[in-house]
């Protein structure tokens, strides 16, 4: 593996290929900030993607949980997200497949996003690229997926108040925005860090893009004030909340 990536993360990569080995992976590969550029050791997701040569059996299954489990105790294991596919089912985007996230496994689909960020800038780890085993995503469907997600997830979640007092959903749901807001106006995806200047252009209270950028990047010192978390709340309310409707006016 390269060094393209901090010590301790290209650690543990090393340490799951070995033990995905096994299973006799056909590709393996990185999408989001790991392959965007945009990685911080530490705060970033390790976002993974791995096509097995053979169906995800019980056998399988009850490897793939062994060996996340055996590496649960690395210092960045917790961040590292991977659904596993085999090559006669990466086609139709709504089929979900097994995945480790959060410390169990499930299942989920792999996104026109996820689909796009793998043929655009997705990093091999091992074995073919995305392009040899995933069908291209078409510029409206990627348009479709990111309004519906805006229309159907974030904005039935702005209504509720309470979960806007918590980092992640500030963060992502303002860099969210920005970023659906790009996809759809020019047809292209952005990372994290460029979808906070996309935020200020597009009208985003500065104090929290501020906010985020100093908890993301360690830019600037953070407010004082106890009840920031309960203002910030109610300015990425107030301002979602509308943005999200006229994106959706717009491009639905």
């Amino acid at each position: 593996m390269t060094s393209r990536t901090p010590s301790r993360t290209d650690a543990l990569l090393d340490r799951f290929l070995a033990g995905l080995q096994a299973l006799d992976p056909v590709a393996v590969w990185a999408h989001g900030s790991l392959a965007g550029g945009d990685y911080q050791e530490g705060r970033s997701d390790l976002d993974l993607i791995a096509v097995l040569a053979g169906p995800v059996a019980p056998r399988a299954v009850w490897h793939l949980a062994r060996l996340h489990a055996r590496l649960r105790n690395e210092p960045l294991a917790p961040l590292l997200h991977c659904t596993y596919l085999t090559p006669g089912r990466t086609t139709d985007p709504e089929r979900r497949h097994l995945t480790w996230a959060h410390s169990q496994l499930f299942r989920r689909t792999v996104t026109p996003v996820t689909r796009r960020e793998l043929h655009d800038f997705g990093r091999v780890l091992h074995g073919k690229p995305p392009g040899a085993l995933l069908p291209p995503v078409p510029d409206r469907a990627l348009g479709a997926f990111v309004v519906r997600d805006q229309r159907d997830f974030w904005r039935p979640a702005v209504d509720k108040a309470h979960l806007w007092r918590e980092n992640v959903w500030v963060d992502l749901g303002l860099l969210t925005f920005a970023r659906a807001t790009v996809t759809v106006r020019d047809g292209r995806l952005i990372s994290k860090r460029e979808a906070l200047d996309e935020l200020l252009a597009l009208g985003a209270p500065s104090e929290v893009v501020a906010d985020i950028a100093r908890r993301r990047y360690d830019e600037g010192d953070g407010p004082a004030d106890e009840g920031w978390p309960a203002r910030r709340a109610g300015l990425t309310r107030d301002y979602l909340a509308p943005a999200i409707d006229g994106l959706v006016t717009s491009y639905a």
